[in-house]
């Protein structure tokens, strides 16, 4: 049987999804097509992946049993509430977005209340290599059939959470706190180490203390991503320190990691291959200001 599905957001994570798929009819809307200069280019890929663009929201929601998206995390509130305008009644919305949980239940609010049935999902880990093994985890009324769905679709790495909407939510948020930060901590003590001159002393130390870590290969790791998704995840920083303020801790050190996220992300560098590479690639690119 033809598995049906629509896509909200069609970036990195939903192409990712899509890709090698068989017995599957999706469609996707993405704003970015509207766009000008850019709609031709995301409708190729769109192609490529077997998926058809759709112009509109209503054409990409129109008769579909569910819904998967993957926006930045800025748009998952404005896309719940656009999508519940056009979205058909009984609908699986599976929310997989990096917001707090209370944006996810302001979300779930729109979509119930126009007879959708929404989905905390949180995805885990970075969806390369994993792409539908990447680690899952879904809570609210409706997790079971969200489990069923996505299972038919591929995904084979889904864990249930007992709780409510904002409950997957939480866990993700809360230990972004720990992932997103020691990306930050990790490109603070390595761009300090590059400029004193110190930077094969600094990793040896580390490695004697901690045999097997390899932090040459962490601090090339946690740099390339910081260089490729630093924007998003500084967004994404932003919801676990409202999830922290929700909850009576003061993010004092994830201020720090949105503010650094931001800035080395934001510089549209790309990422070589290579830890001194990307240091050199730092060094002699000028730091400018990104907007909040």
């Amino acid at each position: 049987m033809t598995q049906r599905l629509a896509f909200i957001g069609f970036g990195e994570a939903a192409s990712a999804f899509a890709e090698g798929w068989s017995g599957v009819s999706a469609r996707a809307y993405d704003h970015k097509t509207e766009a000008a200069g850019t709609r031709a280019g995301k409708l190729a890929d769109y192609e490529q992946f077997g998926v058809l663009g759709a112009s509109t929201l209503l054409h990409a929601l129109s008769d579909s049993p569910l819904i998967l998206s993957l926006v930045t995390a800025d748009q998952a509130l404005p896309a719940a509430r656009a999508a519940a305008a056009v979205l058909t009644p009984g609908a699986l919305y599976c929310d997989m977005n990096s917001v707090a949980p209370e944006t996810k239940r302001a979300a779930a609010e729109a979509v119930e209340v126009v007879g959708g049935h929404y989905v905390d999902v949180a995805v885990m880990a970075p969806v390369h290599p994993k792409r539908r093994a990447v680690p899952l985890l879904i809570s609210g009324p409706h997790a079971a059939d969200a489990v069923h769905a996505l299972t038919a679709l591929g995904f084979v790495n889904i864990q249930m959470l007992d709780g409510p909407v904002g409950a997957a939510a939480a866990v993700k948020m809360i230990r972004s706190v720990m992932v997103k930060g020691i990306e930050a901590l990790s490109a603070e003590c390595i761009l300090a180490a590059d400029r004193a001159g110190v930077t094969d002393a600094v990793i040896a130390s580390l490695d004697a203390t901690s045999p097997g870590a390899d932090w040459r290969g962490r601090f090339d790791y946690n740099l390339d991503r910081i260089l490729i998704h630093g924007l998003r995840r500084a967004a994404e920083m932003q919801e676990s320190a409202r999830t922290l303020e929700r909850l009576g801790v003061e993010p004092r050190m994830t201020r720090g990691t949105i503010a650094i996220q931001r800035q080395i992300g934001g510089r549209g560098l790309g990422s070589p291959d290579g830890l001194e590479a990307k240091l050199a690639l730092l060094a002699d690119a000028p730091e400018r200001e990104v907007a909040a």
